[in-house]
């Protein structure tokens, strides 16, 4: 019997839990079909509401792999899955590795945020435990196709969109971020180690409420981790920005409360469309 790359087996999970919502979606959506969920969670960044939903749970210091391996071994874990988000500028400050942490970094020759992902997942299958596609149990999150808002972007916007597509494609390629606003054709911010709400208030500051924030797949995106997710927040920002236009990838980023999200955004007069490469 042939087992596909992300087919899961049994129903034993590790979860590594970075922040946001998205760990606490997957365990509560796994117990409900039938998982056994065993998180490993990071102190200052996993939500401490996590540890109602998993069966067992770890709490560890960033690089601090070999409790991680120990804890997935006790609890017969063979597979596991890598959602949330880790705070770049936190890696600076409560970054703890171990010598397997080490010994990863030091057989590096870069440590962009890909590199340093995918070398992460192939210790861990060496090691037996299989990363698995974030999305398996929820493909549900995955944007549909289409403009979903009231408002449908106007020429100058989706200009603006089609400008910026090509520009965070280009970042993504080099593994700076995946998103960018862009205003009247001009670039005004590049999403980088500050995340994707800082990047949408400080160029909406410099455009002046003209800018349109666009984030989509790196061209080589690992369907593993760091898939572009936006939400609610994602509004809520954008209204403090004065930013009314959003453009993401179809089918490649994760959308939650994506109904209150639209309802959000036609409140306040904001168009949202998910786009692909080949309708720009």
């Amino acid at each position: 019997m042939t087992i596909h790359q992300d087919e899961p087996m049994g129903k034993n999970i590790g979860l590594i839990a970075g922040n946001g919502q998205f760990p606490t979606l997957f365990a509560r959506t796994a117990r409900r079909k039938g998982w056994q969920v065993h998180a490993v969670a990071y102190r200052e960044e996993t939500d401490p509401q996590l540890a109602e939903h998993v069966e067992s749970v770890e709490w560890l210091y960033i690089g601090q792999v070999k409790r991680m391996l120990k804890f997935f071994r006790q609890r017969d874990v063979s597979q596991a899955v890598m959602l949330g988000g880790i705070t770049k500028t936190r890696l600076l400050s409560k970054f703890r590795p171990d010598m397997k942490t080490i010994a990863l970094l030091a057989g590096m020759r870069h440590t962009h945020d890909d590199a340093v992902l995918r070398a992460f997942a192939d210790l861990m299958e060496k090691e037996g435990v299989r990363i698995l596609s974030s999305t398996f149990l929820l493909p549900e999150l995955l944007a549909p196709a289409g403009v979903w808002t009231q408002r449908k972007p106007s020429s100058t916007e989706m200009n603006d969109i089609r400008i910026g597509w090509k520009m965070a494609k280009a970042i993504g390629s080099l593994d700076i971020g995946q998103c960018v606003l862009v205003a009247g054709g001009s670039a005004v911010a590049v999403e980088a180690m500050e995340g994707t709400d800082a990047a949408i208030l400080r160029g909406g500051a410099l455009s002046k409420g003209q800018a349109v924030v666009v984030k989509v797949c790196k061209p080589i995106q690992d369907t593993r981790f760091d898939v572009p997710a936006v939400g609610l927040e994602t509004i809520e920002t954008m209204q403090r920005a004065n930013v009314k236009a959003l453009a993401i990838e179809a089918g490649k980023a994760v959308v939650f409360d994506r109904e209150a999200m639209i309802q959000k955004a036609d409140q306040y007069g904001m168009t949202i469309a998910a786009l692909a490469d080949e309708a720009l």
